[in-house]
């Protein structure tokens, strides 16, 4: 999975369109880096790298890769995430998921993160995608707003109904503002 990016061909100066060969080569070594964290992630499960043999008795086996769109701080990218068929002690077999880029999953933590900062700071969802749009290139829409506020809200309301009762609190600041 390692790559020579050193061999690659010098890309042209920024042109008129906006291209830019430092990003271009910032985007495919961000791509081999998640790439090859899948690929190890994989071989610890596994307890081996592709084509390597175990001493134990094997828990799966690989069987391709699969595309995943991943936006994140650093861009919106293709990653090839691995395919594997593991078996349990009942002999059911299913397929590995990464722990790491769970399923359904398209935005890093960072990148929620940054959308919710945003949109707390009191703008609306489109100003939000439009804020946004160059550094995400457009992947980020209203609905993709939403949803990372969704989850810090949830995650909200979780903390600010958390039982005080064991904690010992020595005094309590409230502070506000009102539009």
């Amino acid at each position: 999975m390692k790559q020579n990016f050193d061999s690659l061909p010098l890309s042209p100066l920024c042109d008129a369109s906006g291209y830019d060969p430092i990003e271009d080569r910032l985007r495919a070594n961000v791509r081999a880096t998640i790439e090859a964290m899948f690929e190890e992630e994989l071989a610890e499960f596994l307890g081996r790298f592709g084509y390597g043999r175990g001493e134990e008795r094997t828990k799966g086996y690989r069987h391709g890769h699969r595309d995943r769109q991943l936006t994140g701080t650093f861009c919106t990218e293709t990653v090839r995430v691995p395919r594997a068929r593991i078996e349990d002690e009942a002999g059911k077999v299913t397929e590995w998921r990464s722990k790491a880029l769970p399923r359904y999953k398209r935005l890093t933590k960072k990148a929620e993160a940054l959308i919710a900062a945003v949109y707390l700071a009191g703008t609306n969802t489109r100003r939000v995608k439009r804020a946004l749009f160059s550094l995400f290139e457009g992947a980020v829409s209203k609905d993709v707003v939403s949803r990372a506020w969704r989850k810090v809200k949830v995650d909200w309301d979780t903390w600010s109904v958390r039982d005080l009762a064991d904690e010992e609190i020595v005094r309590l600041i409230l502070d506000g503002t009102v539009r």
